[in-house]
């Protein structure tokens, strides 16, 4: 659960300054590597009768692709440079990239049919036919800090999984990036849908741009995107495409259990209070716009804050405008029923909660490994051990790596390249499936 720059909230009045030379550097880097794209290999903007009648019978379901945009084209030395501008080990980048925002169909909360974005990212060389890493992010409220608008930390994982050499579907999600409507912050189902059929539009384009997929699915994904990789490598191996096969899962610092390790943590001190006000703030607003929560946000939120709340989190504030709005603890946020009763939910409360837990509780038959860290002040460290607990009591013994002092942000710095490498092994062994 990350700002508008990629780091924890309570560090947001010192981010701007490491970012800003990064970004220009790969601005100029991007904008001259866009005119290599025209060469590229013709996408169909529109999918339609001009694509030889392959989208057609698509374009009306899930996962349908209705346009392909060229976004960034960057040379191995441009990743190198991007990656070490967060503090993330290059080790394993082997080819530069080529990135594109994919415009699909996909379904509301509410079964309704809409559009969402996501980044799609292939690498420079490799393989003829390519694996598949599903990378979703973690939290973002401005809409074009989304991986396929945002030249920013959600393109950290993506960029570091394709210059490896596979390919990276990664969703904006609903409401994020060029998608409709409000962001459904921490709705896991619609969060899953999302990102599933982004891998359908991925396995079009990945066609149409000359390099098909293999079917092999990886499924990693940081702090809100933790949970929904689980939950999607729960759908994936349930079988909910037959053209996509799990093979391995990888989350990191995921909130894997609200009701039992996360909440608890915002009211106990182990998440920091800025971070706890932010999440829990975007939480409520987020899903009383599914749920009946409250009729009016003074239920909730104590004045002067319900009058501002909703509006702050419409996916057109960033951080910087959000946090100063906002009280510095939970006790001058809600009213007291409400703090007592986030404690101790009962009702629609515990509800919304549960219906978000429980992502844990199957027996995968795949390698997996949840990475987290004790010093975790966002996602509390709980919250892995709780899933490796419902995991093993599934019958799977999967192991929580511990990257001990670092901070939420920093977990995914270390952990992704340790990722990588764990995929490489992985996809060494040969393919799971014939």
């Amino acid at each position: 659960m990350e700002n508008k720059n990629g780091k924890t909230c309570s560090n947001t009045p010192s981010l701007r300054k490491g970012w800003t030379g990064a970004r220009r550097g790969l601005a100029v880097a991007t904008v001259m590597a866009l005119a290599a794209l025209g060469a590229a290999p013709a996408v169909a903007q529109q999918a339609g009768p001009a694509d030889g009648g392959s989208h057609i019978t698509r374009a009306t379901g899930r996962g349908a692709l209705l346009a392909v945009t060229p976004v960034a084209a960057l040379g191995r030395t441009d990743v190198s440079a991007f990656l070490a501008s967060g503090g993330i080990d290059t080790g394993t980048v082997r080819y530069g990239v080529r990135a594109y925002r994919l415009t699909y169909r996909t379904l509301t909360p509410q079964g309704e049919p809409t559009t969402a974005t996501g980044l799609f990212v292939l690498p420079d060389g490799g393989a003829d036919r390519l694996d598949l890493v599903s990378d979703t992010h973690g939290t973002m409220v401005h809409r074009d800090y989304a991986p396929s608008v945002g030249e920013d930390f959600g393109r950290f994982a993506p960029y570091l999984h394709a210059s490896a050499g596979r390919a990276v579907a990664a969703p904006d999600y609903l409401g994020l990036g060029k998608g409709p409507g409000p962001h459904p912050y921490m709705d896991t189902a619609s969060s899953v849908t999302a990102s599933l059929d982004m891998l359908r539009a991925s396995r079009t384009a990945a066609r149409e741009l000359g390099r098909p997929l293999t079917g092999e699915v990886y499924a990693s994904g940081f702090s809100q995107g933790g949970q929904v990789a689980v939950a999607l490598a729960k759908a994936l191996a349930d079988g909910a495409d037959r053209h996509f096969r799990l093979r391995a899962l990888a989350p990191v610092s995921g909130p894997y259990d609200l009701q039992g390790a996360e909440t608890p943590a915002m009211f106990d001190g182990r998440i920091n209070d800025i971070s706890a006000v932010f999440y829990m703030s975007y939480f409520l607003t987020a899903q009383n716009r599914l749920h009946p929560l409250y009729k009016d946000p003074s239920e909730l939120f104590r004045e002067p804050y319900a009058d501002v709340v909703e509006n702050l989190f419409d996916t057109h504030h960033f951080e910087e405008d959000i946090i100063p709005a906002l009280p510095g603890t939970l006790k001058e946020l809600l009213t007291d029923k409400a703090y007592q009763d986030l404690q101790h939910p009962t009702g629609a409360l515990r509800d919304v909660l549960k219906a978000q837990d429980g992502q844990c509780d199957w027996k995968p038959d795949v390698p997996v490994r949840l990475y987290s860290s004790a010093a975790d002040r966002d996602v509390a460290f709980a919250n892995s051990l709780n899933c490796a607990a419902g995991f093993a009591a599934h019958g799977a013994r999967v192991p929580v790596i511990d990257q001990g002092s670092t901070d939420h942000n920093g977990t995914f710095m270390k952990s992704g390249p340790q990722i990588v490498r764990w995929f490489d092994t992985i996809g060494a062994a040969g393919p799971r499936h014939r």
